[in-house]
């Protein structure tokens, strides 16, 4: 079993880079993705540990990119080398929007009547901070019951208190993975929002034309007609197929490594083939 989604507290999850691996060799798993928001420090961070414990660790990254206006999640997988130097660097040109996005977003919710700054945020998230880190403070504010009504209410994109961030579009995003020698996958493509399938169908071949080389089939929201769809999509197009739990730790509770909601097992031969292909 592996599990090619993840992520840790240098982006937004609870995990330690450390803590993470050895999660995943409890877990039994044989390959592991760090996959963390706009950043390659957790799979920097964890690799020596990697080595020792005899996990197999892929480096990864999840990018927010803009597709026909909305936000669509872009993920990076460098399955037989390290990235180059120039993406590193145009990482760090990213991490300079989210900051500028998390000022924006920090004086929304003021205007609110939600007292939270950026120095709080950034105390618990770092340069990578981000949506799950204002949730947590708005709860423990007292300003929401839950992680998950600060969301509904204030942080999800149809939310009062969401502010957009200047994201790159997915081809260049795309175009960007490429030429640091990795492959792209789109992520969760459940969240897409597309509910007529030929919609979806045209969307995707769009995404193939602009250079897109896989596709996450196997995620901790997709039922079984979802998985149907997606390997369908995917052979359609030429597509490889990528999957993973999008563990957060303690952020996302309900969603367990390996496993997601208890509806993944996703297997070796997956990671296999597409380091066969790439």
């Amino acid at each position: 079993m592996i599990d090619l989604h993840t992520h840790t507290n240098e982006s937004d999850g609870s995990y330690t880079p450390f803590e993470l691996v050895d999660a995943a060799v409890a877990a039994g798993l044989d390959a592991l993705a760090i996959s963390d928001h706009d950043t390659l420090a957790g799979y920097d961070k964890a690799l020596p540990r990697a080595g020792e414990k005899g996990l197999d660790l892929v480096c990864g990254i999840e990018l927010s990119t803009k597709f026909k206006g909305k936000t669509v999640h872009l993920l990076g997988y460098f399955l037989n080398q390290q990235p180059a130097d120039s993406f590193r660097a145009w990482l760090a040109e990213m991490q300079s929007t989210r900051r500028d996005r998390n000022i924006r977003m920090a004086e929304r919710l003021r205007s609110l009547g939600i007292d939270i700054t950026i120095e709080e945020v950034e105390s618990r998230g770092r340069s990578l901070a981000g949506r799950p880190h204002f949730a947590r403070i708005m709860l423990e504010k007292g300003y929401v019951s839950s992680i998950q009504q600060a969301f509904d209410e204030y942080l999800d994109e149809s939310a009062k208190g969401y502010v957009d961030r200047r994201e790159p579009d997915l081809a260049h995003g795309i175009s960007k993975i490429a030429a640091a020698g990795g492959i792209s996958s789109i992520a969760h493509p459940v969240r897409l929002g597309y509910r007529d399938s030929e919609r979806l169908r045209a969307a995707v071949g769009e995404m193939r034309d602009a250079g897109l080389t896989a596709l996450e089939v196997y995620h901790s929201d997709h039922k079984p007609a979802d998985v149907e769809q997606y390997l369908a999509l995917a052979r359609e197009f030429k597509l490889g197929v990528t999957g993973g739990s999008d563990f957060h730790g303690d952020v996302k509770p309900n969603v367990r490594l390996g496993t997601g909601a208890g509806n993944l097992n996703i297997p070796r031969s997956v990671l296999d083939k597409l380091r066969a292909n790439a």
